[in-house]
């Protein structure tokens, strides 16, 4: 889209980009087709009110009409409505991220690490989810058996520990 109107600003706006003080030394920025683009991808993007902040006022010239719908119509679709499309993404892969993490929290919460049965199972039986998870299936016992097979040599393991290692 930029690169569109980077084209329409080359072939028929061009003289505007020359905002400079000193009329000896042009100030240029659409001299030729990349720096045209890259001025509008760096400054147009960039500006508040899209491109026509950092070009010359159209005030007085016969393109004044057309220069004011280019600068309109740039700002709509690029600063509001593809700025906003971007940020949409980024904001729902957020949300998205977010939401998996909360589901990861809740299976933590509420269903074994060792045995995948969750804790309304439990609640039914006399010692409930508490104490299956505490004691029965406790997470730190299944790392300390893992640290003594690192620790251990291989050669060494049962065949219960190789078939774990």
């Amino acid at each position: 889209v930029v690169y569109l109107y980077t084209v329409v600003a080359f072939n028929f706006f061009r003289k505007f980009y020359n905002k400079s003080e000193d009329e000896d030394e042009p100030d240029m920025k659409c001299d030729d087709m990349m720096t045209c683009y890259l001025f509008h991808m760096y400054v147009g993007v960039r500006a508040g009110g899209g491109i026509g902040d950092e070009i010359e006022d159209p005030a007085g010239d016969e393109y004044e009409l057309y220069r004011v719908i280019f600068d309109i119509t740039f700002f709509f679709f690029v600063i509001v409505i593809l700025l906003a499309i971007i940020q949409g993404l980024i904001i729902d892969a957020f949300g998205e991220l977010r939401d998996q993490q909360e589901q990861v929290k809740e299976d933590m919460e509420t269903k074994c690490f060792i045995c995948g049965l969750g804790s309304d199972y439990f609640d039914t039986t006399p010692h409930g989810f508490e104490t299956h998870t505490l004691e029965e299936h406790n997470l730190a016992n299944y790392m300390f058996f893992l640290m003594y097979l690192i620790n251990k040599d291989e050669t060494e393991h049962t065949g219960q520990e190789s078939y774990v290692w």
